[in-house]
């Protein structure tokens, strides 16, 4: 055993500890992930400053008096919140003038190309001034991104000192719950996001192989800027072929999945977080391990169980046939991480379980 100079737990013990640890927290997820409900429970800690969606184009015009009705719906499916989603921007709006200190609207849309864009220093530095002010507050900054998976390698080289989580969800289930949201509550978006995602990245030929593997049919591209082509996705979306909206689904989320292959400090498998309150409390190890923070996740949902309950209601696609769609998108991860076994393995299972769950689909 070494000899120790002094006592094993002390100041200079605590403060050796503290400078291991990451300084703050990408989460890295999608839309309809569960990811909120992750961030929610980081937000519930004394000492975090929770960001919400700190790439989302509402942030160009958010202003003072619009961050208290930034609350969940009815139809959001997120948890109740104790402050309104945008309350932490609060400190970089100023009265009168809209959008938040820094926020440059080309930030919303992800890119998965293997360099980064001329968007991606400005980005840097409105990542960094959020940060470095939570951080002179001694607080931990938290981001939740449904935006930042294409540029998970850019921000990992970026920011090495943060903790970069990701949030995995079987495509199906994943899907499906914005799918309800289109038929029950005509609400597009969450329909039309992958369709502008990919449009809007289609010269990128990784972007191009997977909307060919998965066969999407993509809106005409007709629209003169990336906003107008957004409309033109929110359109097409409302009538759109459910097979082929979720073909486009899958499609996003094997590109995602293969950036997080890339190398996060930690995986949330959504899908085992409602089933097991030992996957659970492991996590919660993993964040103190890591950051020092001590996240309860013990109230996590079945939310593979809800997909399955929910099954009859997702009507307009042939279940059975996105097979093929889950084969295809695994073997272009394959082939394109094909050294992370584990990871690899680990989306052949969400495919296996995809399979499962569309097969009820009619």
């Amino acid at each position: 055993m070494p000899l120790s100079n002094g006592p094993l737990n002390g100041p200079s013990n605590d403060a050796a500890r503290r400078s291991t640890l990451k300084q703050a927290v990408f989460l890295h997820t999608g839309w309809r992930s569960a990811g909120t409900w992750v961030w929610s429970r980081l937000r519930e800690l004394d000492t975090v400053t929770a960001f919400y969606e700190p790439l989302s184009n509402v942030l160009a015009e958010l202003s003072l008096a619009d961050v208290s009705a930034s609350r969940p719906t009815l139809t959001s499916g997120h948890p109740p919140l104790a402050a309104p989603y945008f309350e932490e921007y609060r400190p970089f709006l100023q009265e009168g003038i809209p959008g938040v200190a820094g926020y440059r609207r080309g930030f919303s849309l992800d890119r998965f190309a293997s360099q980064p864009d001329a968007e991606f220093a400005p980005m840097q530095a409105y990542l960094r001034n959020l940060c470095e002010r939570t951080a002179a507050q001694d607080s931990v900054a938290v981001f939740k991104f449904c935006r930042s998976s294409g540029r998970l390698p850019w921000l990992r080289q970026a920011f090495p000192q943060a903790m970069h989580v990701g949030v995995l969800r079987n495509p199906a289930s994943q899907f499906a719950s914005g799918w309800l949201l289109s038929r029950q509550w005509s609400n597009p978006f969450f329909v039309a996001a992958p369709f502008r995602v990919l449009g809007l990245n289609q010269a990128d030929p990784l972007v191009r192989q997977a909307i060919e593997i998965c066969g999407v049919g993509l809106p005409p591209a007709t629209a003169t800027s990336e906003d107008a082509y957004a409309m033109a996705c929110e359109h097409y979306a409302r009538s759109a072929e459910g097979n082929n909206a979720y073909r486009a689904f899958v499609a996003l989320w094997i590109l995602c999945a293969l950036r997080m292959a890339d190398g996060v400090d930690l995986l949330i498998d959504i899908d085992r977080l409602g089933a097991s309150r030992d996957y659970a409390a492991g996590l919660s190890a993993g964040f103190a391990t890591q950051s020092g923070l001590s996240p309860d996740f013990s109230s996590a949902r079945d939310l593979v169980d809800e997909t399955r309950r929910g099954a009859a209601r997702m009507s307009g696609i042939d279940g059975r046939a996105m097979r093929a769609v889950h084969s295809a998108a695994l073997k272009f991860l394959k082939a394109q991480a094909g050294s992370h076994a584990a990871f690899v393995e680990v989306i052949r299972e969400k495919m296996v379980l995809a399979n499962e769950l569309t097969d009820a689909w009619r």
